[in-house]
């Protein structure tokens, strides 16, 4: 997979687009800045506005190809962003630590999806919320050929809302909706597609 984010990163252009996802921009824009962590966070469009909030971005992906447009992304706008290459599992964040993390069209590896998202539930503080938006699994029938929809070809690795409520039980849940929206993202999230939005906040 990291071979496969770094060639698509390799071009000039970036991929999806400099400005950051409308779902994410949406609730970011309406909090107080924090700490946030954006797994996933590609060539950095979503981290390095929240930095120009004046939030202090953690962020991470496996393309170093990536991390190199989204610094080169975040020197544009005059921001820093702590931005690391490789995947979950290989980093230590603190317990009860950020009070946003956001996962913008990050879509786990079957089988992982579960358990990454309740390490990073330890990673939000009590109070913290978890901003998601994903292809939900009615978006498989979109990427037949000949379709222009993005994500996964795997349907195992888009989201349901079951999935969501059973992985954030005991959140309470602000928002979760299933909406097919037009998305102008850059060259690859283009046209009607079948997403999911979830905002939850940890309890405690």
């Amino acid at each position: 997979m990291q071979e496969f984010w770094n060639e698509r990163y390799a071009q000039p252009v970036y991929a999806y687009g400099e400005q950051p996802n409308e779902w994410f921009k949406a609730q970011i824009d309406r909090m107080k800045p924090g700490k946030i962590l954006l797994p996933g966070d590609g060539e950095g469009r979503n981290g390095v506005y929240a930095a120009t909030l004046g939030w202090d971005v953690n962020a991470f992906d496996l393309s170093s190809t990536g991390k190199d447009k989204a610094i080169q992304l975040a020197s544009k706008h005059a921001v820093q962003i702590d931005y690391k290459v490789g995947e979950l599992t290989e980093f230590n964040y603190n317990k009860d630590s950020f009070d946003a993390i956001a996962l913008i069209f990050t879509h786990f590896a079957p089988g992982l999806r579960f358990n990454y998202h309740q390490i990073l539930s330890k990673y939000l503080k009590p109070g913290g919320v978890i901003i998601i938006e994903g292809f939900r699994k009615e978006q498989f029938e979109r990427l037949k050929p000949g379709e222009k929809g993005g994500g996964p070809k795997n349907i195992e690795m888009l989201y349901s809302k079951a999935e969501l409520l059973s992985d954030f039980k005991d959140f309470e849940i602000l928002e979760l909706k299933e909406e097919d929206v037009d998305l102008d993202e850059g060259d690859f999230h283009k046209g009607n597609n079948a997403v999911i939005r979830f905002l939850g906040r940890k309890k405690g």
